[in-house]
């Protein structure tokens, strides 16, 4: 089973192979149809904007060849994995994005089990509790949480825990001059994480609580829940054996649609909280137009969507295995 499922999840990414040089070659034209270029930034900063100092930036990286020349030679360079090199931090695309990728993943992996953990036990007590006002005042909440902006949690987050408690850190990843390694390196991060994990997490927990209540409802509607009950089985044991088992893959579908949102939600919420991740890093890149560095930004999170989209399918099997059986005879 484990070989089918490692065949299964090889083809899905051979899949994404075309759909991943596709966002890459609209990201390359997209983002030159913006105004300016890296010759106009950096000309701006030294104080000397002739023509002469701008076409010798051009120049320098390759900026003045025909736009069809560009293209070809960030294509050739993409397929083999060679992102460019940044002229705003002076070093390769790749080795930036390798020192930021971890930031950025431990967010979004705690955001991620936060807002799923989260959506899943609201949206299973609203549904369970329908109609009483615990489920009135949950979904109250993912109501107002839904409509919430990601900044303004995270600047009232701040305000509330950080300038008035003094219960966590306003910015940063780590203690500034913190001389420790290990445990105590571990937990000076995880106090750090709290304030962005929870807002980066708000939104899609709100989304996730109120599409499990919708699948449990529509769940504990279906003819073999009446068929357990039937035969007296608790409700907490159909509930728990069989309601959610088939009412969280809606849930986990929309997850993996929604990395890519979460993606952009960290670009808002590292600038928010000083984060030092990709979202801080393709931030910076755009003001300073590193296109670069941006393009690389942006090829990486093209391969994470199509990867966590893969784990996704594979996820599918593992809570339900009649979607395995059932690939099974359709290739049968």
């Amino acid at each position: 089973m484990w070989k089918a499922r490692a065949r299964y999840i090889f083809g899905r990414l051979l899949h994404g192979v075309p759909i991943v040089l596709a966002i890459v070659v609209a990201n390359f034209f997209l983002i030159r149809l913006a105004p300016g270029d890296a010759a106009q930034v950096l000309a701006g900063e030294a104080g000397a904007a002739t023509e002469q100092y701008m076409q010798q930036i051009r120049s320098q990286f390759g900026l003045d060849r025909p736009l069809a020349v560009q293209f070809f030679s960030y294509m050739k360079n993409i397929l083999v994995f060679d992102l460019g090199y940044s002229f705003r931090h002076g070093r390769t695309v790749a080795s930036l994005i390798l020192d930021r990728l971890g930031a950025t993943a431990l967010l979004m992996f705690v955001s991620m089990a936060l807002s799923l953990g989260m959506g899943i036990l609201l949206g299973t007590i609203a549904a369970r509790r329908n109609r009483s006002s615990a489920a009135a005042l949950i979904m109250l909440v993912a109501i107002v949480s839904y409509a919430t902006p990601l900044f303004w949690v995270g600047l009232m987050l701040i305000i509330l825990f950080s300038i008035n408690l003094g219960w966590f850190p306003t910015s940063g990843m780590s203690t500034v001059g913190l001389d420790a390694t290990g445990l105590a390196y571990a937990l000076d991060v995880a106090y750090h994480l709290v304030l962005p994990a929870i807002t980066l997490s708000f939104f899609y927990m709100a989304l996730y609580t109120r599409l499990m209540r919708a699948s449990m409802l529509e769940t504990l509607r279906l003819d073999f829940v009446r068929t357990a009950r039937a035969k007296g089985i608790s409700e907490r044991k159909i509930v728990r054996r069989h309601v959610i088992r088939n009412a969280i893959l809606p849930v986990f579908t929309m997850a993996g649609v929604q990395v890519s949102g979460m993606l952009g939600g960290s670009v808002i919420v590292e600038s928010v909280f000083g984060w030092p991740g990709l979202g801080l890093l393709a931030f910076e890149a755009l003001f300073a137009r590193d296109l670069n560095l941006l393009l690389g930004i942006f090829f990486l999170s093209s391969i994470l969507v199509v990867i966590t989209n893969a784990l996704v399918d594979l996820a599918y099997t593992m809570i339900d295995p009649r979607i395995e059986l059932a690939r099974g005879r359709s290739n049968a």
